[in-house]
């Protein structure tokens, strides 16, 4: 909460979503149940939101509800369509006062420092605050807090017929406050087999 004067102004309360919808073709196989960590991927990312978000949800395509351990939330896609941009949305529709911790599943070597630098350094008065990317520069959709405020320009995203919200984080780079991330490995994507060896070298050293 920040006082300003006599008023006090509420920041919206961060939940936390877990990305496990996605079909994982380049991996060939569910990248949300790798077990990295002693437990699937998506309870990992799940059980480390918990730590620092108000709750946490996974977001799945519907037919995968049965497949999600019942002791974790479930966020099912109600928009048409597919891809990160509808489970985001989703999320909105269920909660659309609350700002939305966003992480793919696809993150091995994400951690709670990252997760916390993030929200430190959060801007409210942003759509999103998101990290640049070590790889190709661009902001990481997928390790983003997004604010109620971007709801109506993702859903004018999704109706132009873009499903990744990379772009309105490009097309509105004004409004969104981006960071250098401290340990930039955490950022690393783990979306093929080969993806798959090198973080596990990673991990075992």
């Amino acid at each position: 909460m920040i006082s300003k004067g006599n008023d006090k102004i509420v920041q919206p309360l961060i939940y936390g979503l877990v990305l496990a919808g996605g079909k994982s073709m380049r991996m060939g196989h569910d990248k949300g149940i790798i077990n990295w960590h002693g437990k699937e991927q998506r309870y990992y990312m799940a059980d480390m939101l918990q730590n620092i978000c108000e709750d946490v949800f996974i977001s799945c395509r519907t037919e995968q509800q049965h497949e999600i351990d019942p002791g974790y939330k479930i966020l099912a896609d109600t928009y048409p369509g597919s891809g990160p941009i509808v489970a985001i949305l989703s999320a909105f529709k269920e909660k659309p006062d609350a700002a939305w911790l966003v992480t793919a599943c696809d993150l091995p070597l994400l951690d709670l420092d990252t997760l916390q630098f993030l929200i430190q350094h959060r801007d409210t008065s942003s759509i999103a605050t998101t990290f640049e990317s070590p790889f190709d520069s661009l902001p990481e959709p997928l390790i983003t807090i997004w604010e109620p405020s971007a709801y109506d320009i993702l859903l004018s995203h999704l109706s132009e017929g873009y499903t990744c919200p990379r772009k309105a984080l490009i097309k509105n780079s004004t409004c969104v406050k981006i960071l250098k991330a401290p340990n930039p490995d955490a950022l690393m994507n783990a979306n093929t087999p080969e993806d798959a060896k090198r973080v596990k070298d990673i991990i075992n050293q």
